[in-house]
């Protein structure tokens, strides 16, 4: 899987994220500027589980990285990854409620703490949550298994803790980089590691017909396609949506969640 994601972006929220020391006073992560001189890195702040009992019933799940539909063959699974963003979300949620679709929302950790009431919307409107790490940190397979570890439980908690208690159910690593380590510690803890087969390019911004003509090439080659709510100007992702999620139904595909 490419590693899409990059580009200077994720640089900038993993300063912000290991820098910032109340990350619950943050309006937004995107607004962050990077620091240059790197410095002593500072943990972020996590929430704790009300009941860690919880912790207990959690079930294993395939460590393998999951592709398919629970809808079979003429399925689709819609993932919206970077999020939840106080712009693009609402929208993306509108759009969805409209077309009755549901989608699988991968959250970066500090953005679901920081918007606990968007991740509440997104359970509420019956869409699946995904595990993003908690910095977006595209290299997160050349680093060590201790801040693999990190980065995937405190992200946990921080989306199960801002859902109310609704835990992820899968965990996509930022920019496909998955190792062994951390594929079977998301799968001990209930979450399916998810990839994608169709990257629609959107955090690209080339434009709503590019993305909507890649994701109708491309949508043999696999049911999983890639989106984007936040990390930038995401205009264009909704109105590819907005032509796409149609277009999927008249060829006859369905809408599900990817197998876990």
């Amino acid at each position: 899987m490419a590693r899409h994601k990059g580009r200077g972006w994720h640089g900038r929220l993993l300063a912000a994220a290991l820098g910032v020391t109340a990350v619950a006073a943050a309006t937004s992560m995107w607004s962050a500027q990077a620091n240059p001189t790197g410095g002593r890195q500072a943990q972020a702040p996590v929430s704790v589980p009300d009941d860690p009992s919880e912790d207990r019933k959690v079930a294993k799940v395939a460590a393998d990285i999951a592709h398919a539909s629970d809808r079979g063959p003429q399925g689709v699974n819609i993932t919206i990854d970077d999020g939840p963003d106080p712009v693009w979300t609402p929208q993306v949620l509108q759009l969805l409620k409209d077309s009755g679709t549901k989608a699988t929302f991968c959250m970066v950790g500090t953005q679901a703490q920081a918007h606990p009431d968007l991740v509440k919307d997104v359970v509420a409107a019956g869409h699946r949550l995904c595990n993003h790490t908690v910095s977006h940190d595209t290299t997160m397979d050349t680093k060590s298994e201790a801040y693999q570890s990190k980065q995937i439980l405190d992200a946990e908690r921080m989306i199960t803790k801002a859902s109310g208690g609704v835990r992820p159910e899968y965990y996509r690593a930022p920019g496909g980089a998955f190792t062994p380590y951390s594929r079977e510690l998301a799968a001990s803890r209930g979450m399916r590691p998810l990839g994608w087969n169709v990257d629609s390019k959107d955090f690209e911004r080339p434009g709503a017909d590019t993305m909507v003509a890649t994701v109708k090439r491309e949508i043999p080659n696999g049911p999983t396609v890639l989106f984007h709510d936040a990390g930038g100007d995401r205009s264009q992702t909704v109105a590819a949506l907005r032509e796409v999620l149609p277009w999927l139904r008249e060829q006859g595909y369905s809408f599900g969640f990817p197998v876990r």
